[in-house]
C-alpha cells in the first residue's frame, strides 16, 4: 500500500487554514436560509390560499432542483438576464445559492414544528383575550423552535458539506484547495481523506454544541425529577 503517512498528517497543518471560510460560508447562508424559511412558512400558513401557493411552489422549486444548478444558475445566469447582478461576487452568489436551497427544507421543517405545538394552548390563549402576538411569541415560537432544532441542526450539516460545492465558482475553501493540493502531490487518497476527516470533526463539534442548546431549550418543559 502506498500511502505517504507524513504528507497525511502534513495536510493537518495546511488546510485547518481554509476552514473560515467554510464556517463562514455555511453560517451566513444559514442566516439566509432561516430568515427565507421563516418567510416561506407564514405564507404557507396565511389564510390566503394564492400565498400559500407560492410557498409550496418555491419548496417544490429550491427541493426539486440540485444545488450545483442552482449556484450556477445564480452566478452565471442571472447576470445575463438582470444587468444590477453582474457585478455580483462569487461569494454572495454562493451564500445566496445554498441559503436559497437550504430555506426550502427549513420552511417545511419550521411548518411542521409550528403544527406539532398543541392547538389547546392556543385555545386557552385565545379564551383568556391573550393577543395573537403573544400567544405566538410565548407559546408556540418556543416550543416550535425546540421541536424544530434537530432537523434544522441536521439541515446545517448538510449545509456545512455542501459548501465543498462553491469551489466551482472559483471559491478557495477547504476542498477547493485539498484539489489544489491533490493536484500538486498527485496524493489523492491522503488529501481527500484529510478534508474528509477535517469536516467529520466540523461535524462532531457542532453535533456537541447543538446538544447543549437542545438541553437548555428543554429545561423549563423538564419535569422535576426526570
Amino acid at each position: 500500500m502506498n500511502f505517504n503517512w507524513e504528507y497525511f498528517f502534513e495536510l493537518f497543518l495546511k488546510l485547518p487554514r481554509y476552514i473560515p471560510v467554510t464556517i463562514l460560508i455555511a453560517l451566513l447562508s444559514m442566516v439566509v436560509a432561516v430568515l427565507l424559511g421563516a418567510i416561506m412558512t407564514w405564507l404557507q400558513l396565511s389564510g390566503n390560499r394564492w400565498l400559500r401557493y407560492f410557498a409550496n411552489a418555491y419548496v417544490s422549486l429550491f427541493r426539486g432542483m440540485p444545488t450545483l444548478v442552482q449556484l450556477f444558475l445564480i452566478f452565471y445566469g442571472l447576470p445575463q438576464l438582470f444587468p444590477f447582478f453582474q457585478g455580483m461576487t462569487a461569494l454572495s452568489a454562493a451564500i445566496g445559492g445554498l441559503g436559497l436551497k437550504q430555506s426550502a427544507y427549513l420552511a417545511e421543517i419550521f411548518r411542521a414544528a409550528v403544527n406539532s405545538v398543541d392547538k389547546g394552548q392556543v385555545e386557552a390563549g385565545k379564551s383568556l383575550n391573550i393577543p395573537n402576538w403573544k400567544i405566538f411569541l410565548h407559546v408556540i415560537l418556543p416550543q416550535a423552535t425546540l421541536n424544530a432544532l434537530p432537523a434544522t441542526g441536521n439541515t446545517f450539516v448538510s449545509l456545512l458539506k455542501e459548501t465543498s460545492l462553491v469551489f466551482t465558482l472559483g471559491i478557495t475553501e477547504l476542498f477547493s484547495h485539498s484539489k489544489m493540493l491533490a493536484g500538486e502531490s498527485l496524493r489523492y487518497f491522503e488529501t481527500y481523506l484529510a478534508v474528509g476527516l477535517l469536516y467529520w470533526i466540523m461535524i462532531i463539534i457542532y453535533t456537541w454544541l447543538q446538544h447543549f442548546i437542545e438541553r437548555d431549550l428543554a429545561a423549563p418543559y423538564r419535569r422535576e425529577g426526570v
